[in-house]
């Protein structure tokens, strides 16, 4: 089992970025675009759950923004907000245990039977689908451009960077993605997020190009202080930045596969899931 790869660096990343928030917190961005990924026509059936006395989801405490330690030291984050909304969804609170392990530690829970679902950013693969079931993903992550708005373009879409400098770590999948997809683009490999972020705002580069989580997070930190804004997007490939978070259950709960799918659902379309959403994601992702 394993945190998909281009995950893995926002980690660390990411952690330095809520701090910085923490200092000078901004207004949720109210008019941000909130994920939906369902047919609101679409209907699941729910199980019965009776039979089960308890439901133990499996995390972690270090994949800010989704799992962490608050300042008093309380589980928080995205997944364990959303793993309470659908414990409330399916009246089942009493039930609903959420416990921290390692990473290195979930794989064998789940397997011994001390875990009912892991909701901790495991990747959805060829390989992880024969070990799990997975919910629908309820939150996918995009690639984005972040434009300096010291720069000015002819145009609202992508096609106005052609020629222009682009910043992207070199060897990610962003950097692999944005040759792919944006030929015309002249991309300047960064071996740190630090340094590509530095020559956005000295005029190095006029964009940068990478994650949507993270620099959604960079965009609202004392770091960047205004410099820049999100450009064109987002951009979707399952090829490169994977399948995006799903809550993964063991191959023989089919009952809580389609319980959590359709308080996802439910979720999604009372409003709630944006609620949560911008609690983690101010700047919006989309």
């Amino acid at each position: 089992m394993s945190m998909p790869a281009t995950l893995r660096p926002l980690v660390v990343a990411t952690t330095c970025l809520l701090a910085a928030i923490a200092v000078s917190p901004k207004a949720p961005a109210q008019s941000a675009t909130s994920p939906n990924y369902w047919d609101p026509r679409e209907r699941v059936i729910v199980p019965d759950l009776a039979s089960r006395n308890r439901i133990r989801f499996l995390t972690t405490h270090d994949f800010p923004p989704f799992n962490f330690l608050d300042q008093q030291s309380r589980v928080s984050g995205f997944h364990v907000d959303l793993a309470r909304e659908i414990c409330d969804e399916l009246n089942i609170a009493d039930k609903c245990q959420i416990q921290i392990l390692p990473w290195s530690e979930l794989a064998t829970a789940m397997a011994s039977g001390l875990g009912d679902a892991l909701i901790s950013g495991v990747a959805i693969s060829a390989e992880s689908r024969d070990q799990y079931l997975f919910t629908r993903p309820f939150l996918k992550f995009p690639a984005r451009f972040v434009l300096s708005n010291r720069v000015e373009v002819e145009g609202q879409d992508a096609s106005s960077l052609a020629g222009k400098r682009v910043g992207v770590i070199a060897g990610s999948a962003h950097d692999a993605m944005l040759r792919a997809y944006f030929p015309e683009i002249k991309p300047v490999t960064y071996e740190r997020d630090e340094w590509m972020f530095d020559g956005l705002k000295t005029g190095e580069v006029e964009a940068v190009f990478g994650d949507g989580v993270q620099l959604s997070f960079w965009l609202v930190s004392n770091s960047a202080n205004e410099c820049c804004s999100f450009f064109d997007g987002p951009y979707f490939a399952p090829a490169f930045l994977g399948e995006g978070l799903a809550i993964a259950v063991r191959r023989d709960s089919p009952d809580l596969l389609d319980a959590f799918n359709h308080a996802i659902l439910s979720i999604s379309k009372d409003g709630r899931m944006r609620e949560i959403y911008l609690r983690y994601f101010p700047n919006g992702l989309y």
